[in-house]
């Protein structure tokens, strides 16, 4: 269930008040993510997406790092007990279209679900329409692009607060395989320690994705 947090008393209430009424209040964090040993576990088990597993472990840590739950609401701050996924799905005539999936801790069980949300979104002919819940992280990918920079279209006139997490296309180095990410938040909701926190347990996650895969 959801809850206002409690500004009054919050560590960072100073920095909320101070950023809340910047033009444009986002900041974007880039990084290279280590896939060595997803993409080795997962050569084992060919019937599982690439993309759906790190989505999947993207937005487990996203709900365990709690700043990424918290949304901007009529200008008090809401936290989330869960948040879910959206994520872009190519279409082929070259456009494309949201997909929507709900968190679930069980990875079998979260790609099982997002695939056919991500199947129902390639196939079916539903019109073109962004959900308007907050209690999401919108996901994308570029895997045309190993890129090093990246920023998202903003609508400046609403509270829009939901994190924006991009993947890029994968890269070799030194027997490696590496994966761009970018991370995009609102500086009025969490700072770059939370984004740092963010990615560095991520990353311990993607060490060990036999601890998470079974």
């Amino acid at each position: 269930m959801e809850k206002y947090l409690d500004l009054a008393n919050w560590a960072r209430r100073d920095l909320f008040e101070f950023f809340i009424g910047f033009d444009k209040p986002y900041f974007n964090i880039c990084a290279r993510l280590d896939i060595t040993n997803l993409l080795a576990l997962l050569r084992r088990r060919a019937n599982v997406s690439v993309s759906l597993a790190y989505h999947y472990f993207a937005l487990r840590i996203a709900n365990e790092i709690e700043p990424f739950r918290y949304r901007l609401r009529e200008g008090k701050v809401i936290v989330h007990d869960v948040i879910n996924g959206g994520t872009t799905v190519l279409l082929a005539n070259d456009s494309y279209t949201f997909a929507y999936f709900d968190y679930e801790e069980d990875f079998e069980k979260f790609v099982l679900e997002a695939g056919r949300a991500v199947k129902e979104a390639q196939t079916g002919n539903h019109p073109f329409k962004p959900t308007n819940r907050d209690d999401t992280v919108y996901f994308t990918v570029l895997p045309w692009v190993s890129f090093t920079s990246f920023s998202h279209a903003r609508n400046w006139g609403r509270e829009d607060s939901v994190p924006r997490i991009a993947f890029g296309k994968f890269t070799k180095e030194n027997d490696r395989i590496l994966l761009p990410i970018s991370v995009e938040v609102h500086h009025a909701l969490m700072d770059g320690l939370h984004v740092g926190q963010y990615l560095a347990r991520l990353e311990e996650a993607l060490k060990k994705p036999e601890d998470y895969i079974v």
